[in-house]
């Protein structure tokens, strides 16, 4: 999935020419604390909510902002996981696409990214989620995945993740059974450490917490 894919249709830019009284209002309207500023189709620059703050006043235009951030984008081809990162790294409410001449071509918003995340890691799909824990060395997504095929299921979605100051990783599973019973057991007579399993029948309450163990393992 790449950026172009990504793009939220809910998002106007600026013109350097809008006041900043403007741009307040629209990323209200928007609930966003960055927009772009384009001028005609050239992307000019990514404005944040508190470069408009303090400012000259609200109606200086916005290309007379002194801008905190750099030049922040991403072109059309680049990679979901490049998107994720990007707006990790800078915290942004949104990010600017552009294409190989740097022209304005829309914006990826969080809430568009989560929703792709959502469908990549087949969150909407049945199924239960489990979590191994091993040492990096022994890891073998081949091995995982012949395991769970011998019990007649198949991977949905799979992230790894390393833990920090050690040489384990957790290996994050989503798959199209429910029942995981005889799944752990083959990966316990394989000697496998199962770190934690999650079926469709718990608790909705707890959607939430997988929802943010899942976003801290990708660093967001």
């Amino acid at each position: 999935m790449i950026a172009s894919e990504l793009i939220s249709d809910i998002v106007v830019p600026l013109k350097t020419s809008d006041t900043v009284e403007n741009a307040i209002s629209m990323m209200e309207e928007f609930k966003v604390s960055h927009l772009p500023v384009v001028n005609n189709r050239a992307y000019i620059a990514l404005v944040a909510e508190s470069d408009l703050i303090g400012s000259a006043g609200p109606d200086s235009p916005v290309g007379n902002i002194k801008l905190a951030l750099p030049r922040l984008m991403i072109s059309v081809y680049q990679h979901i996981y490049d998107v994720l990162r990007m707006m990790s790294e800078h915290k942004l409410s949104l990010l600017p696409v552009v294409d190989k001449d740097e022209n304005y071509m829309g914006a990826i918003s969080l809430e568009s990214l989560t929703a792709n995340m959502a469908k990549m890691a087949a969150i909407n799909q049945p199924g239960a989620i489990i979590v191994l824990e091993m040492s990096q060395n022994d890891y073998s997504l081949s091995e995982i995945a012949q395991i769970i095929e011998s019990n007649d299921a198949k991977v949905l979605s799979v992230y790894v993740t390393a833990q920090v100051d050690s040489t384990n990783m957790e290996v994050i599973l989503k798959i199209n059974k429910q029942d995981l019973s005889p799944i752990m057991s083959t990966f316990s007579r394989y000697n496998y450490t199962i770190k934690a399993s999650y079926g469709e029948d718990e608790d909705p309450g707890d959607l939430k917490d997988r929802y943010d163990s899942l976003m801290n393992y990708l660093n967001v």
